[in-house]
């Protein structure tokens, strides 16, 4: 059974009581659903990237092939290699984490 959630009188007493308690002792995550949040749009900030001529006829080719803004086929392509860096930085963390354990049960 979950502890109640204590009243807060504003949001610094709230975040100040969240950083050193645990949900899971006042929440329980197995009933949480999922939130969804349709009209929710992302901050975005302009920024100016110089691109080779080629490189942005090859993006613009691209995108009128796919029948998309070149600007959010950019957007879609860091995106993909955004999520593969992040992707292969968790499996060299885990390969080595798990090396390291293998080393140290060997001893």
């Amino acid at each position: 059974m979950s502890k109640p959630i204590p009243e807060f009188e504003n949001e610094d007493e709230e975040r100040e009581f969240w950083a050193t308690h645990d949900s899971s002792e006042y929440v329980d995550w197995g009933k949480a659903q999922r939130a969804v949040f349709p009209n929710l749009k992302p901050s975005t900030r302009a920024i100016s990237l110089r691109l080779p001529e080629a490189m942005l006829a090859e993006l613009r080719q691209l995108a009128n092939q796919r029948d998309v803004p070149y600007q959010s086929l950019i957007k879609v392509f860091l995106r993909e290699r955004i999520d593969m860096e992040y992707r292969k930085h968790l499996v060299q963390s885990f390969t080595v984490s798990e090396k390291r354990a293998n080393y140290t049960a060997k001893e």
